[in-house]
């Protein structure tokens, strides 16, 4: 036998988690080396278990799938990821094969399509959903304008995206500098960005933003 596909596991419900991780391991030639619950943790072990394989969830505290994925490619251009989500809109699909997922699953296909999305991304192959090829076909098709405007993952940096959710989930200015590394000062500005951008006026009005646009969870 060759040597195992080495999977790191992004998902922040441990209940998922653990039954991704029962049918991997379940897997011949896969054996799963880390989980992480949040994308900010999975790029600190991409770096340090170098896996072969990313199963990235969308959804997650602190930062996002969409934004690890980016930031993870600025030094693993071509490690290959596969997005795991419920969302099945057409601008989740969009922002996630922007930043450079390899694959797009839905948590409700058929159990079997995780091994096969894995097994033709790892094969150098683009891997989407059965459920969504419609819909990608529709993106790829589109060349009106105004249909394609901006989104909120579009207007907003990947900065200001991973700020707007910390910010939404509650955390205090301190709090937030700290684990960013930066000044309260810092934080402050680019909150105060955040609401000139947005027009937006207070921290209540960003965590409505960043509810209804699913930056974070309802749960």
């Amino acid at each position: 036998m060759g040597q195992k596909l080495n999977v790191l596991i992004v998902e922040d419900h441990a209940i998922v988690c653990f039954a991704l991780r029962a049918l991997l391991d379940a897997q011949a030639d896969i054996e799963v080396i880390g989980e992480a619950s949040n994308g900010r943790d999975a790029i600190r072990l991409v770096t340090q278990l170098a896996p072969d394989l990313i199963l990235m969830d969308l959804h997650m505290p602190d930062m996002n799938g969409i934004d690890a994925i980016a930031e993870i490619r600025r030094y693993r251009p071509k490690i290959p990821i596969v997005m795991l989500t419920f969302q099945k809109g057409e601008e989740y699909i969009r922002a996630s094969l922007q930043a450079g997922a390899n694959g797009y699953v839905l948590k409700d296909d058929p159990i079997a399509e995780i091994l096969v999305a894995i097994r033709n991304v790892i094969a150098g192959k683009r891997y989407l959903s059965q459920s969504i090829v419609e819909q990608v076909a529709n993106l790829l098709s589109e060349h009106d304008s105004s249909r394609n405007a901006a989104s909120h993952w579009d207007t907003l940096t990947v900065r200001e995206r991973q700020m707007l959710q910390l910010i939404a989930e509650g955390h205090t200015s301190k709090h937030i500098a700290t684990h960013i590394s930066r000044s309260v000062k810092t934080v402050d500005k680019h909150r105060a960005n955040l609401m000139r951008k947005l027009d937006l006026h207070n921290v209540a009005a960003l965590t409505q933003f960043a509810v209804k646009h699913d930056l974070i969870g309802a749960g």
